[in-house]
């Protein structure tokens, strides 16, 4: 019940720690708001719209600082239309300023005018660009002045100007921004600080230096998750904003063509209800000194100057060599055509040319010949007897409406570009919160659980750092989290059962190999703990050899266990040799050596009975060496098979070293103990023919532990 509602606990606290972004995005946003609807209010030629994405940004990070951008341009659009096309510079701000803070760059006064700088050149030239591009002047009228005197002063054109104005300008407005920012965060409780850069996790938080760990174990990986999760958010967005403006240029294209289209049907419509048809043949005729043609016409172009969109209006009579213009408007970019003119028949017509003749009306026409690209509508102008007379043309340039879809895919990308930043930084933070971290944190603890395990300590450690991540994703990741704790405490528990029991198993077969040691070893009258000192001598060897480094990939701590719990076996081949020979007080016959000898080829051979009985345990396989090589030497004269250098296993030349040392210091039936100094000058004699000259020398570097040794057992 308690474990319960400590999980409880857990993820309620965690659910309020996210809540903290909440309040730091809205409170950013006001700033923001507040002080640029300030300004606006005031007239004044500044922004002071990302005071509080660089307080975001600097304490929260990239996604809060981008969701604060975001909405403050949305917001401020209500009272400045152009602001939320500056939307995706204020976002940019907000990378900036996160970068910054992650890096610990806002410290010195150096730094600072760093980001100043930095910043306001983001806000400054592709600022000065999107306002040229939108107004075709800059948004404000001080600056418009400022750059005209500028450029007038020193010869710059009035756009480079322009944008060093508004350079400049930027530099005065974000270093207010800058300033009133760093003051805020500054001023921050240190605990409120905390927790805010430690909401919205979903585990124990990692540190900086962990962090690192996992970006570099990313760079290692063709494929990371972070990069696919990275390249599905960026295909996704990129496409689903290229089709968005697509389809919304095809929209407004189609409804804007709409509207000219009714824009032209109107003019004509209206040109045609003015005319007189009676009259027409003679207005084509004597043109405009004709009785009321004048009249007409100025009644044409109150018509076309009232009707939006329609550049050119006029009245034509369509005969079988072209259109004979009756009326013709002059515009800004062209005259007017004279009456009786004849020109042909359009490339766009021709299809129409049957019905036109035939005095019928036909659908509005689009082409780019004569006139440039426009759309036409023709009306026709019926006399009494219900004959075609003439016709009323109203043209819409289309390059108008070209010049419209070019600014509305401006507006759409700038205004797109920061929702699609804001899309990939959400969908980065929250893969990486819930998805990459969590895993890459498991993995690494599950990699200390399996290769860092060398006892039951380290065991327990890191059962309860996995414990202590405390993944919390309400997913199936945390379900996920939750099995691999159970599944790893369990597999703790029972590790310790088999330590337990190995440990127990261990003590069993030392138990016995000490006494099938004890029972060769009482056969022989005066060998004196050989057992016990060869071993000790025997782990002594292998430890000097260990730290001198010397066969380092052998001397693992697995085999140099089983080389010391093995060692009490070399001898365990004398059990075939007769007590006469063994006891015997004097000297050996050659017959008597050469049985002697096979105690070796007799150990080996119990050994392997025994290696095929149990299947191969390691420390009977370094015991079977011991027995059967032990009197190998190093320059092959030795028995029984007269093995030479390194060819003799590792543990069969160091028990040769503990083997002789112990007999040449120890009584005999045979012979007295002989001198310390007396043996160690055989052992270092033999060094490099009978024995491995790298035993023999960390033997003599580990003196003092021998003494200890020989000191021990000097009673028995």
């Amino acid at each position: 019940m308690k474990t319960t509602d400590k999980t409880k606990q857990l993820k309620l606290s965690a659910n309020r720690a996210n809540l903290y972004y909440i309040p730091v995005i809205l409170s950013g946003v006001l700033i923001n708001v507040g002080m640029s609807y300030l300004v606006y209010k005031l007239h004044l030629p500044l922004y002071l719209d990302t005071i509080g994405t660089i307080s975001v940004s600097a304490v929260a990070g990239f996604f809060p600082g981008i969701a604060t951008a975001m909405l403050t341009n949305m917001i401020c659009g209500s009272f400045n239309t152009f602001s939320v096309y500056f939307a995706v510079l204020n976002v940019l701000i907000a990378i900036v300023s996160a970068i910054f803070s992650a890096k610990n760059r806002f410290r010195g006064v150096k730094n600072i005018l760093l980001f100043i700088l930095l910043i306001a050149l983001i806000a400054g030239g592709p600022g000065a660009l999107i306002q040229w591009l939108l107004l075709g002047k800059p948004q404000y009228q001080e600056i418009s002045e400022a750059s005209r005197i500028l450029s007038n002063l020193t010869g710059i054109p009035y756009l480079p100007g322009f944008v060093i104005v508004n350079f400049i300008l930027n530099i005065l407005d974000k270093g207010i921004a800058a300033g009133i920012a760093l003051l805020i965060v500054r001023f921050l409780p240190a605990k409120l600080l905390q927790a805010i850069r430690l909401s919205g996790w979903r585990q124990k938080p990692l540190s900086k230096e962990e962090i690192r760990s996992f970006t570099r174990q990313e760079t290692e990986y063709a494929h990371s998750l972070q990069k696919r999760i990275f390249w599905v958010l960026l295909i996704a967005t990129v496409s689903l904003t290229v089709i968005m403006g697509w389809i919304s240029v095809q929209v407004y294209f189609e409804q804007a063509k709409k509207e000219q289209t009714s824009s032209a049907r109107s003019a004509a419509v209206l040109a045609s209800q003015v005319l007189d048809p009676d009259k027409i043949d003679l207005f084509l005729k004597e043109g405009d000194t004709a009785p009321g043609y004048e009249l007409t016409e100025r009644m044409l172009y109150g018509i076309r100057d009232n009707t939006d969109g329609v550049k050119y209006l006029y009245v034509v009579k369509i005969e079988e060599d072209g259109c004979h213009f009756v009326f013709d408007l002059m515009s800004d970019d062209s005259p007017a055509i004279d009456p009786g003119t004849v020109i042909p028949f359009e490339k766009a017509f021709m299809p129409y040319v049957p019905a036109l003749l035939a005095g019928k009306e036909i659908e509005p026409i689009e082409s780019d010949d004569f006139f440039g690209w426009v759309l036409t509508y023709y009306q026709p102008v019926y006399n009494a007897a219900g004959e075609c007379v003439c016709y009323t043309g109203a043209d819409v340039p289309m390059s108008y409406l070209s010049t419209y879809v070019r600014n509305f895919l401006l507006r759409t990308v700038l205004g797109f570009s920061g929702f699609f930043i804001l899309v990939l930084s959400f969908g980065l933070w929250a893969s990486r919160i819930y998805l990459v971290y969590p895993l890459n944190s498991m993995a690494a603890s599950a990699g200390s659980f399996v290769y860092d395990n060398e006892d039951e300590e380290q065991y327990q450690e890191n059962v309860k750092k996995i414990a202590s991540l405390k993944i919390r994703t309400d997913d199936e990741l945390e379900h996920l989290y939750a099995v691999f704790c159970k599944m790893t405490s369990d597999m703790a528990n029972q590790m310790k059962d088999l330590r337990h029991y190995n440990d127990t198993v261990t003590q069993m077969q030392r138990g016995l190999i000490i006494t099938m040691a004890d029972m060769v070893e009482n056969r022989d009258s005066d060998t004196g703990a050989h057992v016990q000192k060869t071993a000790a001598y025997v782990r002594i060897i292998l430890e000097g050899l260990k730290k001198k480094g010397y066969y380092a990939n052998k001397l693992t701590p697995k085999y140099m266990s089983d080389v010391e719990m093995s060692a009490p076996l070399h001898d365990v081949g004398k059990i075939n040799i007769s007590d006469a020979i063994l006891n015997k007080p004097g000297k050996l016959t050659d017959e008597e050596y050469e049985i002697m000898k096979t105690h070796t080829i007799a150990g080996r051979r119990i050994m392997e009975r025994a290696i095929s009985t149990v299947k191969g345990e390691n420390y009977l396989k370094e015991a079977r060496n011991m027995a059967a090589y032990h009197h190998e030497r190093w320059d092959g004269k030795g028995y029984p098979d007269g093995l030479y250098g390194e060819v003799i296993p590792l543990s069969a030349r160091v028990m040769a070293v503990a083997d002789v040392f112990d007999a040449l210091s120890s009584k005999r039936v045979y012979k007295p103990a002989m001198p310390l100094e007396k043996a160690l000058a055989i052992l270092e004699e033999g060094a490099g023919t009978q024995f491995d000259p790298k035993c023999i020398e960390v033997f003599f570097d580990s003196l003092d532990e021998v003494k200890q040794v020989l000191n021990k057992y000097k009673e028995i």
